[in-house]
């Protein structure tokens, strides 16, 4: 399969890869390689434990907005202090868990916000997670309390299953919806049991897609990658 041009910057801005690796070196260069596809690039747990923060000025020199993706959930000051520090590095998009409620949410927005400007830096999007794409046992009102809380708290968008972006809009039409668990068709969903294809998400109105192993895992990546960058480019032109 040949690869396409780059993806327009418009394509590129709904595309996140998540960067799932436990070495810098490694996914650096997989950053590199994909970047023709993708605007964003989302350091986990995993990544961020093995890097450290420097990971972060390595890939918004390659010309990425960075997504934090490290669900802080803890005790308000602790949630302030970490996402002032996340804010200062430069990071576009931080999450919280709403669960952990308003205050810890407020203290986080405000940690983050704080640290951005402090370093001279654009206000960035923090981000409340709201239901997990591998939890199908959430309650139905749960989506509504969460997106509420997160709006109370100062949040400008949330991380949600495609399933439940429409809902979530209902309720904060101008919050910006980050959507894991994005499977093209005929490949795996693994731990996603809420997955969703690129097209569905887009139709549901998502708008970041965070795709890891349909692309990274490819055995060519760069075509996965072009692929859904197309399929992508077709949903904005509908």
């Amino acid at each position: 399969m040949t690869t396409s041009t780059e993806a327009p910057p418009d394509v590129r801005a709904h595309l996140a890869v998540a960067l799932d690796l436990d070495d810098s070196v490694a996914a650096l260069r997989l950053a590199r390689e994909l970047q023709p596809w993708f605007g964003v690039a989302k350091v986990g747990l995993e990544l961020y434990s093995a890097s450290g923060p420097d990971v972060v000025g390595a890939l918004m020199d390659l010309g990425y907005d960075v997504f934090c993706d490290l669900k802080f959930h803890d005790i308000p000051t602790t949630v302030g202090r970490a996402a002032r520090v996340v804010g200062a590095l430069g990071a576009t998009y931080l999450n919280f868990h709403a669960q952990g409620g308003a205050a810890m949410l407020t203290a986080g927005v405000e940690g983050f916000l704080t640290g951005a400007a402090s370093a001279g830096l654009p206000a960035p999007i923090p981000l409340a997670v709201t239901v997990l794409t591998s939890d199908d046992h959430a309650p139905a009102h749960i989506l509504q309390k969460r997106v509420q809380v997160a709006l109370e708290a100062g949040c400008r968008g949330i991380v949600c299953a495609a399933a439940d972006v429409h809902e979530a809009k209902q309720y904060g039409p101008r919050l910006t919806t980050v959507v894991p668990g994005i499977r093209p068709s005929g490949t795996p969903v693994h731990d996603q049991v809420r997955a969703s294809t690129p097209e569905a998400a887009m139709e549901a109105g998502a708008d970041v897609l965070v795709i890891g192993r349909a692309v990274t895992d490819a055995d060519d990546p760069r075509a996965a990658a072009s692929a859904l960058a197309s399929a992508v480019a077709a949903s904005i032109a509908r």
